[in-house]
């Protein structure tokens, strides 16, 4: 499917590692750098700071599929600190496709998330989702000893992948895929959310209008996709994320974008590296410093109790992270356009 070496954007940056072609079997799975173009998917491109986050998060995710291929995952933190959650979540799809296929019931994932990417459990777990995606298979089966509740982060990245691939039936359509449960189907739609940040290059408005033509049901987890991305990918401008804040708020969903958010700066800080775009997010929507909109994600958890596993429990960590955005939105009196 291609060759397994860096891109031509790794190649320019000049600082980036040269993976070895992977032989056998191995070297059928292996992706194509020009798999990360959006453009070739007729996504909405736009020139200036979102065009460039997006190419850089989709070819680290390519690198790190095909170093994990290439027997070479070791070199995903020879990348920029930057790019490495990305890497990451390529490395466990690469290693979440092998498992299924070579029924060896998540050995590979279950060593890269306790070995080279334990600071990127958030990452990998969505990387999951995208394999399990690429196989068409319902996500969150067979991953030995996965967190209780990251794993359903898995549903997220499948929804992510599945969406990527069918832009127009999933974005133009806004259709369901049957390989899920009803449990599934709302963790599915913030992958969604993440996806409908890239579609349309992290434009607010477009990105608000995209979200208004589906039903008022899934809105409110589309919106939580989006302050996700907006935060751990970025892609947006400083008025822009006001704005994006805004067209939330109208839609009634101010604590959702609030709350992918919150979520999106915790995995980050966990990844050791808090870039710039995150930092300048967090006080816009979720109106406090990264630490403590971190924070609000790790006290909900502790809330749930060391038995918590099932889908409810993950949705009941979601809606207590969006209680804590807003009480603390309460003690600010409001946000506003500064």
């Amino acid at each position: 499917m291609g060759d397994t070496g860096t891109t031509t954007f790794l190649d320019r940056a000049g600082t980036w590692p040269t993976l070895t072609p992977a032989k056998g079997l191995r070297r059928i799975l292996a992706k194509d750098p020009l798999e990360s173009d959006l453009g070739r998917r007729r996504f909405r491109l736009r020139n200036g700071v979102s065009r460039t986050a997006f190419a850089k998060a989709e070819k680290s995710y390519v690198f790190g599929f095909n170093a994990v291929i290439s027997r070479e995952v070791e070199k995903v933190e020879e990348i920029p600190a930057e790019q490495r959650p990305f890497g990451y979540e390529g490395a466990a799809a690469a290693c979440t496709m092998l498992d299924l296929l070579t029924l060896t019931r998540g050995r590979r994932l279950h060593e890269l998330l306790t070995g080279p990417a334990q600071h990127h459990r958030h990452a990998a777990y969505l990387g999951a989702g995208r394999g399990y995606a690429l196989l068409r298979l319902r996500p969150v089966r067979g991953a030995r000893r996965a967190h209780p509740l990251l794993r359903w982060l898995a549903v997220d990245g499948f929804g992510f992948q599945w969406s990527l691939a069918r832009a127009d039936r999933m974005v133009g359509e806004r259709t369901m895929p049957d390989l899920l449960t009803r449990a599934h189907c709302a963790v599915f739609d913030q992958g969604l959310g993440r996806l409908l940040w890239y579609h349309d290059c992290a434009c607010p408005d477009d990105v608000a209008a995209r979200i208004a033509g589906f039903p008022a049901g899934r809105r409110a987890d589309l919106w939580s996709g989006v302050g996700f991305a907006a935060t751990y990918t970025g892609g947006a401008e400083t008025d822009e994320l006001w704005w994006l804040t805004e067209h939330a708020g109208a839609d009634g969903f101010r604590a959702h974008l609030a709350q992918g958010c919150a979520f999106a700066v915790a995995a980050r800080l966990r990844s050791g590296t808090l870039p710039d775009h995150a930092a300048q997010a967090v006080p816009i929507l979720a109106g406090a410093d990264p630490e403590e909109a971190a924070s609000w994600t790790d006290r909900a958890l502790i809330e749930l109790g060391h038995e918590a596993r099932t889908h409810e429990d993950f949705r009941s960590w979601q809606a207590q992270i969006r209680h804590a955005w807003t009480r603390n939105h309460r003690v600010q009196g409001g946000t506003s356009w500064p």
